[in-house]
């Protein structure tokens, strides 16, 4: 199974197919005989409601051509935008009732011109985006309503796999449906968002419930639905949630600031491989190889150097590169961090003061570019085990987001940029300097495997 499997269960259903689903059995002991669910959600299905949005008008692409009138007549192109109709999107969870705040994923109400709460009981009310973070997928709605109901949110690090979970949400427009399960896995990542670490459940999720409740048998909020792995399009028993603890970091902030404002590390690194553990004669296969750190950066000062393994921070263990951006990305400014890493052998422990993320410039797995046409790609020095090191001079395409512009560059991971705009790079400050100056366009030269190539991107 592939990333491209990977359907958002926001995206508006066209039609309903039977698709067999998982399910798991009830936990014995619960209230009532025979045992029922009842109780419960009759206290928390008020606190979950349904999403419409009226999307941005539909424009017609830019080309002279589509402004000819017999290109326009024959293609049957209407000589004014058509605004979209209203449809059923996605769900919602109201978390502070005094306050009318709703939280639901970013996908569901991007690019809305409208957005509308629906509530259990038929009230429709015009929502406020607070304000949105597409990098977890998370947005924060407001609502001016009385009476409403809001759900208890439970610390989503207690949860365990073989856990009894319940989804609630507006599946295929269907309102107020709820579908039990388990939690199948903890800490997946790797599913399209910079920052994540998704639960996975067999509850059904579908298209629809996106946004919606993801909760335990007490009623309390673990986790908020988001996205299916599918061939179909119909759920097959692999679904994914964001836990709480990550969306209530970024709501806090969005309250708080009306964005999320994340820290920075200021180091460029890679996973450790089994490759590179025997090559550095390491004891250990699991965590991240400093292949860079930016002078002046929070690493920098807390004394970080480049071939260090990061493993730890704050006492957690750290497996990967998704791991350690997500242990800093979601962290704020000006939070201390306690590091575990390995040098030459020997355990150390450093603590690093965190930065904003945009007075750094190379970033924790980040890698920003500043020039629009190559937002997603993670940009860093070559590393070592790539077939062109030691052989040229450049920075290497380490990551591009699927669906970002950079996707639509013609730039691929593990390419190597030589130069910009006809002058050299030697390094990652080189081609930040490079590619943040005012220039409309860049001209790369671009290595890849045993040949070379130039790109034009805008």
């Amino acid at each position: 199974m592939t990333i491209r499997s990977l359907l958002l269960a926001g995206f508006a259903a066209t039609g309903l197919a039977f698709v067999p689903a998982a399910h798991a059995e009830l936990p014995a002991g619960l209230s009532g005989d025979p045992p029922t669910l009842a109780p419960m959600l009759e206290e928390v299905m008020p606190a979950v409601v349904g999403i419409q949005v009226t999307g941005k008008a539909r424009q017609t692409p830019d080309h002279p051509m589509f402004n000819d009138p017999f290109f326009r007549r024959f293609f049957g192109i209407p000589d004014d935008p058509q605004p979209q109709q209203p449809r059923g999107v996605g769900s919602g969870v109201i978390v502070d009732a005094d306050k009318g705040i709703v939280l639901t994923n970013n996908h569901v109400i991007q690019n809305a011109d409208e957005v509308t709460v629906r509530l259990q009981d038929d009230r429709e009310l015009t929502a406020e985006v607070v304000g949105t973070d597409p990098d977890s997928d998370i947005a924060v709605l407001r609502v001016d309503a009385d009476d409403l109901t809001e759900i208890t949110v439970a610390d989503s690090d207690n949860l365990r796999v073989g856990d009894f979970v319940v989804a609630i949400g507006n599946p295929f427009g269907l309102r107020q449906t709820v579908t039990s399960g388990i939690v199948s896995a903890l800490g997946r990542h790797g599913l399209g968002n910079r920052y994540e670490d998704f639960i996975q459940t067999d509850a059904s999720i579908n298209p629809g419930n996106s946004g919606g409740a993801l909760v335990n048998l007490e009623g309390e909020l673990v986790g908020i639905n988001t996205a299916i792995l599918s061939r179909s399009g119909g759920n097959i028993g692999i679904g994914f949630a964001i836990p709480t603890n990550i969306a209530t970091t970024v709501v806090e902030q969005i309250m708080e600031f009306g964005e999320v404002r994340r820290g920075q590390l200021g180091v460029v690194g890679q996973n450790l491989t089994n490759e590179l553990a025997e090559a550095m004669d390491l004891d250990v296969t699991r965590g991240v190889l400093i292949a860079q750190v930016v002078e002046g950066s929070p690493a920098d000062k807390a004394g970080i150097q480049e071939r260090d393994v990061i493993t730890g921070i704050n006492g957690n263990d750290i497996k990967d590169f998704s791991e350690l951006a997500n242990a800093i990305g979601l962290r704020s400014p000006g939070e201390k961090v306690r590091i575990k890493l390995l040098r030459d052998g020997e355990t150390r422990n450093v603590t690093a003061t965190l930065t904003k993320a945009d007075e750094t410039q190379a970033s924790a797995g980040n890698g920003d570019t500043g020039f629009p046409a190559l937002e997603g790609a993670k940009i860093g020095a070559i590393p070592e085990d790539h077939d062109l090191a030691g052989e040229v001079e450049g920075v290497a395409v380490l990551d591009i987001a699927r669906g970002s512009p950079a996707a639509s560059s013609g730039l691929r991971p593990g390419d190597i940029i030589t130069s910009v705009n006809r002058r050299p790079v030697d390094s990652l400050e080189a081609f930040r300097e490079l590619v943040n100056s005012d220039a409309q366009q860049l001209l790369l030269h671009v290595r890849r495997g045993d040949g070379a190539l130039f790109l034009l991107v805008r």
